[in-house]
């Protein structure tokens, strides 16, 4: 008899103690079930900074251009920049980088976002994300006007004799050097100043994002945009936010959705290629 009731006074303690680890673990759990947002996302930290950080090359044109006089920041996605701060009660800061540090000044928090006709690639998807795209593009030749018809093709263009050129550290540079193997390539450090070098005869192609050959041709009369319709590879423009916060890449991606469909993005890209 003594034994059953110590077994059932055992038995009581267990459950009591049971009961009361339940207790406690339950308020630690709780934010995981309600949904709260995770610490230190840009989503919160941008408007109670009042400033958005934005990582931009300055040199590409329509998407981003750097007065070298002034320092001041012009382009599409600058604008988009500002509305996109703005949508955050934030101003935008812009910080100079270049292309081949864009994505790792980022992953080293000195910027919140990475504009200025970023296009999509795996490796820069490997340390950042990308919001929704808001551009299709691809690579095509931009040259002289009296040579448009000797370049049509990859084959025409890689052919001894022929000048490629190209700016370093992007996807420009990639894409000349995965098809470049008998025509010469020189790499151009400033990528404000490579096109006057076709102009002025010291460099025949350079292959560049569809629409900046039509930004280029353009404003400069002496250059024509080989069949921008028609480029030789895919690729897409998006923005790219810090790796691992999600909640900011699903607030920008929204933004995006938005300013592509209501009219934003068309009306900063009319007023630049108008």
């Amino acid at each position: 008899m003594r034994r059953s009731v110590t077994l059932s006074a055992l038995a009581a303690v267990l459950a009591a103690t049971a009961a009361g680890s339940a207790l406690a673990a339950g308020p630690a759990s709780a934010p995981a079930a309600t949904g709260k947002h995770q610490r230190g996302t840009l989503l919160d930290r941008v408007p109670e900074r009042g400033v958005l950080r934005v990582c931009t090359t300055g040199d590409y044109r329509p998407f981003t251009h750097r007065d070298p006089k002034t320092g001041d920041y012009t382009g599409i996605d600058i604008d988009m920049a500002r509305d996109l701060a703005k949508s955050l009660d934030a101003k935008p800061a812009f910080v100079a980088t270049t292309w081949a540090k864009l994505v790792d000044d980022l992953a080293a928090g000195r910027c919140d976002i990475g504009m200025g006709g970023v296009s999509v690639t795996l490796a820069r998807a490997r340390k950042a994300y990308f919001s929704e795209p808001y551009l299709t593009d691809g690579k095509a030749p931009v040259v002289r006007c009296e040579d448009e018809q000797k370049y049509q093709t990859l084959e025409d263009i890689d052919q001894p004799g022929v000048r490629v050129i190209v700016n370093p550290g992007g996807t420009n540079e990639q894409f000349a050097r995965a098809h470049i193997k008998r025509a010469t390539l020189t790499v151009h450090p400033d990528n404000t100043t490579i096109f006057d070098e076709i102009i002025a005869g010291r460099a025949d192609v350079m292959m560049t994002d569809a629409s900046e050959t039509r930004y280029q041709a353009k404003i400069h009369p002496e250059l024509c945009a080989v069949h921008p319709d028609k480029p030789f590879s895919f690729s897409e423009k998006a923005y790219a936010v810090p790796r691992g916060d999600a909640e900011f890449k699903e607030y920008v991606d929204q933004w995006v959705h938005l300013a592509t469909h209501d009219g934003t993005y068309a009306k900063y890209e009319h007023e630049w290629m108008k």
